[in-house]
């Protein structure tokens, strides 16, 4: 390869999601309102569960972050795809396309890592629940939560680095509506095995250990289970994790689906729908989720109401 020819670009253009311009104000009006609730939903959550002192135990802790997590990785995302569904000029800076990518990634670790903590949070409340707060300490709960990010970065950074330290020597067409590294590799005239051997070992290792993480905490959760007396006990035992395992099933479902498919069934269109799926309607669901099916986010909305209308 001609290095002459060889740059890593000033900037990149972002097809967006489609490019008919009859359903481009349709589809900002329906993901607007969908990164409204978002905002609203997510951030309503971490405020909820700051005010009211009954949800200040370490699974709410980590249900803060997971909303803070689904915040940021979908504000990466969301405003630039809107913007560009208004607008001509689609144009994102090279700078402004690894930051987007560099935020989006550390964020969709922490949520995937955050879900594994918090399989084992349930683990530990439901297996021992009288050591339940010396077992999950304040001092504990922080430093799980300094490793999850500590390893998001870590990945971050790697595919980061490794993503624009490559070559772009024809076209800057993004065939995405944001930066993410699989239609950036597809641009590259760069031999990129190493970008596609980091994602299958890094990204890979995460997932590994993380569904690992859940199925090994689900499993000592059951047995655990098992052992109460009552079925009335064993049924509220079990109640406090469905939220958790829908959360886990939806967002996990997606990741694998999305990258680790066989590249011989790789779509650019299909890789589309799958993105806008956990980039927006997952951070729309995950409070949803955890509001409508969680007894205690629901007293306390209904406490916040009262003190509201009073």
């Amino acid at each position: 390869m001609d290095k002459r020819n060889c740059s890593s670009g000033t900037e990149f253009f972002l097809l967006g999601i489609t490019n008919n311009s009859g359903m481009k104000v349709t589809l900002f009006s329906v993901f607007l309102v969908v990164y409204l609730i978002i905002i609203l939903a997510n951030l309503g959550m971490i405020i909820l569960i700051r005010l009211d002192s009954r949800l200040h135990t370490p699974m709410y802790f980590f249900l803060s972050h997971l909303s803070f997590a689904d915040l940021c990785y979908s504000t990466a995302v969301g405003p630039k795809m809107l913007v560009d569904l208004l607008v001509k000029n689609n144009s994102i800076p090279a700078i402004g396309c690894a930051l987007q990518f560099f935020i989006f990634c550390i964020f969709t670790d922490a949520e995937c890592l955050l879900l594994a903590v918090m399989a084992f949070d349930r683990y530990k409340a439901i297996s021992n629940p009288l050591l339940y707060t010396v077992n999950m300490s304040s001092k504990a709960c922080f430093q799980l939560l300094v490793g999850v990010y500590l390893v998001g970065m870590v990945d971050a950074l790697t595919h980061t680095t490794l993503t624009f330290r490559l070559c772009f020597c024809g076209s800057k067409e993004i065939n995405h509506f944001f930066c993410d590294v699989p239609p950036l590799l597809l641009l590259s005239c760069s031999d990129t095995q190493v970008n596609e051997l980091a994602i299958f070992t890094v990204f890979g290792f995460i997932e590994l250990s993380t569904i690992s993480g859940v199925l090994v905490s689900y499993c000592y959760i059951i047995l655990s289970v098992l052992k109460i007396n009552s079925a009335e006990g064993r049924f509220k035992a079990f109640s406090t994790c469905t939220s958790h395992l829908t959360a886990v099933a939806i967002f996990q479902g997606t990741m694998l689906f999305m990258y680790f498919r066989p590249s011989s069934s790789y779509s650019l269109d299909e890789d589309k729908m799958t993105s806008l799926f956990y980039t927006l309607v997952i951070p729309m669901l995950n409070p949803l989720i955890y509001s409508l099916r969680n007894k205690d986010v629901k007293e306390a909305l209904k406490k916040m109401k009262n003190k509201i209308l009073i």
